[in-house]
């Protein structure tokens, strides 16, 4: 998988997808059907998958109608920049990568901010060969570390300047795991929710994985960016789609995701149930869309704490300035509110 934060060239062709499903329970914040609704735009990072599903399934199965929006799914892809369409008005709203899209947006100007955040952990892993005994994250620096170069430009920064590693270890990671399935003293970057998949499928064995989040690389990700124009002058509107948003997300999760998965599929028909059902299975075991935070709080939950933590991180490892006013770039004003949380199942 192509990190979500690759900048691509600015083109693309939009998108729309709407079907009429019921959406079952939803909080109080959703408007009646009938009422007129407002037409959003949202782009994507990257083409339609599983890392997307929550958004897909408020589509797909009538939340955002519900939140009395009319919202267009704008999917990225290897020749689209839906960052740079919010930034020029043609888009509403972006799923952006990580917090240091955030850091960058305050570093360079740019009048974007955060206002929720769909994961509570970044799925980055590395993945190592079953036979290597990895049981830490310092058990990586023996091997060579196949990392790509925006790779290289943000965690392995933090991974040198917290846990020591060493840039003569690296080889460039071209997104093709053919390299690291015949040499097993690699070790290859991944999201949690595919490479591993991809690997089993391909080469016939199940590898190690270690999420960087679990050692300490606490950025949030896939966040919900927009203006703040549109902070200022519709915040009734963000709340709307943040709050379907997380629905969406809770129903995706933990419920009948099957709406949600056919939009993906006719999208990316190379998704299929195998992979999405898996997405999904890992999305839940290792915490991705709810926990820490989002357990009282509500997915899309972020704290001022967490902010600060990491921005502290990437000031360590050299890749943001500690000069910049980095809480310019979120707003805790939607989130929080534990919106959705009577949709997470009791056990």
């Amino acid at each position: 998988m192509i990190p979500a934060f690759l900048l691509r060239a600015l083109t693309t062709a939009l998108l729309a997808a709407t079907l009429g499903v019921s959406a079952g329970l939803v909080p109080a914040r959703a408007q009646s059907s009938d009422k007129t609704l407002d037409k959003v735009s949202f782009g994507t990072n990257w083409v339609a998958e599983g890392e997307h599903g929550g958004f897909f399934q408020a589509l797909a199965d009538g939340t955002y109608k519900k939140y009395g929006l009319d919202v267009t799914i704008v999917p990225g892809g290897p020749n689209e920049n839906n960052r740079m369409l919010l930034i020029a008005g043609k888009l509403d709203f972006f799923m952006s990568a990580n917090s240091l899209q955030t850091f960058d947006a305050v570093t360079n100007n740019v009048p974007l901010v955060a206002v929720a955040t769909m994961f509570q952990k970044d799925p980055q892993v590395f993945l190592t060969h079953p036979e290597v005994k990895v049981s830490k994250i310092e058990d990586l620096k023996p091997l060579t570390l196949l990392i790509s170069k925006e790779g290289i430009t943000s965690y392995f920064q933090w991974l040198k300047s917290e846990y020591g590693f060493d840039e003569n270890k690296v080889k460039p990671y071209t997104f093709n795991p053919q390299p690291f399935i015949v040499n097993k003293q690699t070790a290859m970057q991944g999201y949690v929710t595919s490479e591993p998949f991809a690997v089993e499928k391909a080469a016939g064995f199940k590898p190690n994985v270690l999420l960087l989040a679990d050692y300490g690389f606490n950025s949030y990700s896939t966040l919900i960016e927009t203006r703040r124009d549109l902070v200022d002058k519709k915040p009734d509107l963000v709340q709307r789609f943040v709050d379907a948003s997380i629905v969406g997300w809770y129903h995706y999760v933990y419920g009948d995701n099957s709406a949600g998965n056919a939009m993906i599929k006719k999208l990316n028909p190379d998704m299929n149930d195998e992979l999405l059902a898996y997405c999904v299975a890992k999305m839940r075991e290792h915490g991705i869309v709810d926990s820490g935070d989002s357990i009282k709080n509500g997915i899309g939950a972020m704290t001022d704490e967490r902010m600060a933590s990491f921005f502290d991180k990437m000031v360590r490892a050299g890749v943001v300035k500690s000069t910049i006013d980095y809480r310019q770039g979120y707003t805790l004003r939607f989130v929080n509110k534990a919106v959705g949380v009577e949709l997470r199942p009791k056990n």
